[in-house]
């Protein structure tokens, strides 16, 4: 149940809630499938699949946020709507003005929603009190933003910032390339992209491809930046930094799943131990990924 995608958020002050008053709060937003006429719904749902919101083990949360969305193309709602107006013109004798266009496609898109299939997506969400991180599952800070929106009707507060670290990934990235190392601890991997910033914005990708120190350098002599690095922390977890601090493409090598796969005695105890190796690790893997950054951006006191 590893996550794929990282988005990192710090607790600005001590979590306190419980598990069970985390779950008496999220119990107003929970998911209900949606009715025929709504466009999307979301709302909080079993990450275990038990009817608990809130599945907590050895100190770490675990939540998960259920989006509901009717699939309706705008070109076929225009298809109906184009139809439906050619009609209406022949009736009336002249084209239908701009709100009456407006009209016709409310209109359609109300008989045509009923019709429309369904997909179900879930965004999963893990909150570490111990080490004060917030963490989301998912590929945009768009998706992560969903999520909080439906924290902040469930919670009365919610302390939290977007992590910042003191050098920016994409200064430090292009320097561990340039000098052809990286920061203890951890290896470059064989896929990266640098991309100029002048206009055009030329970009050159790199994947599964030896990374030549001379070519790289090359690039970055001529004005190029790393936007998007492939690394390995400690031989345990391999992923992909990007320029905005997120970790994509994360994923546990073999050292670790050999460790899991035969203590497990049922699903359930294989889902928990998954969950505090998944977290354990990446606990560790972020507070190292921080310190090669420079550890987190001190605010500025003000003058």
């Amino acid at each position: 149940m590893w996550f794929k995608n990282l988005q990192i958020y710090r607790l600005t002050a001590p979590w306190t809630m419980t598990s069970e008053q985390l779950e008496a709060s999220l119990a107003s937003q929970t998911f209900s499938a949606g009715t025929s006429v709504e466009m999307q719904t979301q709302g909080w749902t079993s990450p275990r699949e038990n009817g608990m919101l809130v599945h907590a083990v050895n100190r770490q949360l675990l939540l998960e946020l259920a989006t509901e969305k009717k699939l309706l193309p705008a070109t076929v709602v225009n298809q109906v709507s184009k139809a439906r107006a050619a009609e209406l013109e022949e009736q009336q004798g002249f084209k239908p003005g701009k709100k009456q266009m407006k009209e016709i496609k409310e209109q359609v898109t109300d008989e045509l929603l009923p019709r429309a299939f369904s997909i179900r997506r879930s965004t999963r969400v893990w909150i570490d009190p111990v080490n004060g991180w917030l963490v989301v599952d998912a590929a945009s800070p768009a998706k992560a933003d969903e999520v909080f929106k439906l924290l902040l009707k469930s919670l009365e507060q919610l302390p939290f910032a977007s992590l910042r670290t003191e050098r920016s990934p994409l200064s430090a990235m292009t320097d561990w390339l340039a000098a052809d190392e990286a920061p203890g601890g951890f290896t470059v991997d064989q896929d990266t992209e640098l991309r100029a910033t002048g206009e055009g914005k030329a970009t050159v990708r790199y994947v599964r491809h030896t990374l030549e120190a001379e070519d790289v350098r090359r690039h970055i002599a001529g004005g190029k930046q790393c936007t998007r690095l492939a690394m390995t922390w400690s031989d345990r977890v391999s992923f992909v930094l990007t320029e905005s601090l997120a970790i994509k493409r994360v994923a546990p090598l073999d050292v670790l799943k050999e460790n899991t796969d035969s203590m497990a005695r049922d699903d359930n105890e294989r889902f928990d131990n998954d969950f505090m190796l998944m977290t354990g690790e990446l606990a560790k893997m972020i507070a190292d990924l921080v310190q090669a950054l420079g550890g987190e951006e001190q605010q500025k006191k003000a003058a």
